[in-house]
């Protein structure tokens, strides 16, 4: 029996024939991944007109950081829109945090988000509302039909990369030319 591989805490980058608003040149951290499905957050789609000071007004938080207030939130994907979670290093835990890797790990409780605001949160962290979810064998599916390209995953490129820069990024990691992509695809 062939093992089964897993993408949990590595990047998934769309390719061309991924469409739509929520995926089109999306950049995806695999959060879990097993035979029941997956589920990751698109990390470099800022939400419109949504900084971390429109939760912590929302949630009526008290801040000591003023800096902290201009961190912006992501369209983690289109499953809970409203629900948010936090990608984060591994230098703040809870006993609802989900350790991915070594590196990363998911909270998405209230908690972190007033740990957050009050400075006592993780050191590296990426706000998301909502998830992406794929069923059981659709995500293999859809990297069999050259719908997502994936990469490791490390620090840098997934806290100290620009959202705006991480698309290219990712592909760069795998030697890929942005430029040189083509919608067109096939097999030999």
């Amino acid at each position: 029996m062939a093992k089964r591989i897993s993408f949990k805490g590595k990047v998934l980058i769309a390719m061309s024939s991924i469409q739509g608003d929520d995926f089109s040149k999306s950049v995806v951290f695999l959060c879990a991944h097993s035979v029941d499905g997956a589920m990751g957050l698109v990390i470099n789609k800022p939400a419109p007109r949504m900084i971390f000071a429109d939760m912590a007004e929302k949630l009526k938080l008290d801040h000591t950081s003023p800096d902290i207030l201009q961190l912006p939130v992501m369209l983690g994907g289109p499953v809970k829109q409203f629900q948010g979670f936090v990608l984060h290093s591994t230098d703040y835990m809870s006993e609802e945090t989900l350790r991915v890797s070594a590196d990363f790990a998911l909270t998405a409780t209230v908690d972190i988000i007033k740990a957050i605001a009050l400075g006592k949160g993780p050191s590296r962290k990426i706000l998301a509302l909502g998830y992406a979810g794929w069923s059981p064998g659709q995500l293999e599916n859809e990297i069999m039909r050259n719908g997502w390209l994936h990469c490791y995953a490390d620090q840098e490129l997934i806290f100290a990369t620009d959202a705006g820069h991480q698309y290219e990024a990712a592909l760069k990691k795998l030697g890929v030319d942005p430029s040189m992509l083509s919608s067109d695809f096939g097999r030999a």
